[in-house]
């Protein structure tokens, strides 16, 4: 069946948040994934305990902090809307963002598996042969961190689509502007008779899923192939 005009807007909206949430927080799910699997410091297990807590928090928890420290009259929301008028309250920035925090984990934790697994080797080779710090992590580091990047650009965009908790608490659920695929789902459910309704929307989130999960394994294989890995 086609799908409907109200459907469309649903889906693109949702691959709009999902997708700004995962390139606004990938250079620092890069960096932070570096940091933490290459460097010893001091305080190293609190930030990955920070890093990793939205894992393990209500999602709702994450949308109050959110709402109390990025909306409107929050203690750096205010400061962001009023210096650069950018405003996150009941918007799809929002959502952006509340996606962009639930996922982070994910992203990170699969950039940093990749990171631990690179033969260091192949660094101080590059370096030995004259290559700066700076051009032996684009030219050698990320190129085989990559498989593990895409596993993690994948997780988090898929935790984004199916963001709700957070994303309903701190920027409501707004029809055209907030209202993502599970909070139209979640929508539908308060109405009777809404069952297929309902049902489209949840074999359209499956489907975008399987497509988004399909490809990161198509371009993995990929990337090891042109490596040379198997």
């Amino acid at each position: 069946m086609l799908l409907t005009e109200y459907e469309w807007s649903i889906i693109l909206l949702s691959l709009k948040i999902g997708g700004v949430a995962v390139i606004a927080s990938l250079p620092f799910g890069i960096w932070f994934a570096w940091l933490l699997a290459r460097k010893e410091f001091r305080g190293k297990t609190v930030l990955d305990s920070i890093i990793n807590l939205p894992l393990v928090l209500p999602p709702v928890v994450i949308g109050y902090l959110l709402l109390i420290t990025m909306g409107r009259n929050g203690y750096l929301g205010k400061w962001i809307d009023q210096i650069l008028g950018i405003s996150f309250s009941f918007n799809w920035k929002g959502a952006a963002l509340a996606s962009a925090v639930v996922s982070f984990p994910l992203l990170v934790r699969a950039i940093r598996i990749s990171f631990e697994s690179i033969d260091q080797n192949l660094e101080f080779a590059a370096r030995s042969l004259g290559a700066s710090r700076l051009k032996m992590f684009f030219t050698i580091t990320i190129p085989l961190a990559m498989p593990g990047i895409i596993a993690g650009v994948v997780l988090a965009f898929a935790r984004s689509l199916g963001e709700f908790g957070a994303t309903i608490t701190f920027v409501s659920n707004i029809p055209g502007e907030t209202r993502t695929l599970p909070l139209a789902m979640y929508t539908l459910i308060q109405v009777p008779n809404q069952e297929a309704a309902t049902m489209r929307l949840c074999i359209i989130a499956i489907a975008i899923s399987f497509v988004a999960l399909f490809f990161s394994e198509v371009l993995q294989r990929a990337h090891k192939k042109r490596l040379g890995l198997k």
